[in-house]
């Protein structure tokens, strides 16, 4: 049985990713994020050297916010959480999310 407080949809997009690794050197790179819900999302194909509790902006489309990295996999995932601030930017409410292409919207709904 799943534990998890909120729904997950199981996708893959491109999304571009950009900050400060640990050697304090800016980085951006496109990686594809997967497994999103409303507050979070694991990041797949993650090249720098990023490590937990850092903080990193994602980009969907048009729409970006801030994310922490929770946790980080040698194969390059990346388990990352909205701050608490921040808009979500893959919603799975009522109605799409910022970035979240309307498609997406009904998945699951059925």
């Amino acid at each position: 049985m799943d534990r998890r407080r909120e729904r997950r949809l199981n996708l893959e997009l491109p999304v571009r990713i950009w900050g400060v690794d640990r050697m304090a050197r800016p980085f951006a790179e496109i990686v594809r994020v997967g497994n999103v819900s409303n507050r979070g999302a694991v990041l797949i194909g993650v090249r720098s050297k990023v490590q937990p509790g850092e903080m990193l902006d994602v980009q969907l489309g048009a729409s970006r916010a801030q994310f922490r990295i929770v946790w980080m996999s040698p194969s390059g995932e990346a388990g990352i959480q909205a701050l608490a601030l921040e808009q979500p930017l893959f919603s799975m409410g009522m109605g799409p999310g910022i970035g979240l292409p309307k498609v997406f919207e009904m998945v699951g709904t059925g």
